[in-house]
């Protein structure tokens, strides 16, 4: 009985991890889209925000976003705050008169996690 009952246990918590491995898999795959969408609707000119079209894409990108919040994806806090390794990738030191020397002044692309595990990190300028 007790054998069974480790089975049981490893095979339950295999199958976990083999949700979560897929799950993030697929929000990998969707991340691109939401930063598409993101510089798309950034490059919309001031006077063409109210267009039909452009209300439609704000939506889909609304709803995109809500979905993921809603599977516990969030977005990685980058600006502002003190660089760390395990949330952030620098990729480029930058001088700052607003933050000091190891702070996050820049995001190049924004960082994800998934039910508290980083899924992509966040590209940042550091201040040197």
């Amino acid at each position: 009985m007790a054998e069974f009952d480790n089975f049981r246990k490893r095979t339950e918590k295999e199958k976990t991890q083999m949700y979560e491995i897929g799950a993030k898999s697929i929000i990998e795959k969707v991340l691109p889209v939401v930063d598409n969408f993101e510089r798309g609707l950034a490059a919309v000119p001031e006077e063409n925000q109210d267009d039909a079209f452009v209300e439609g894409m704000n939506k889909i990108y609304k709803q995109i976003m809500t979905m993921l919040e809603e599977a516990d994806v969030r977005p990685i806090e980058a600006i502002g705050k003190e660089f760390d390794p395990n949330l952030h990738n620098a990729v480029m030191q930058t001088e700052s008169e607003e933050y000091e020397t190891g702070i996050v002044a820049q995001e190049l692309q924004k960082g994800y996690t998934y039910r508290d595990s980083v899924v992509r990190h966040s590209m940042v300028a550091v201040v040197s």
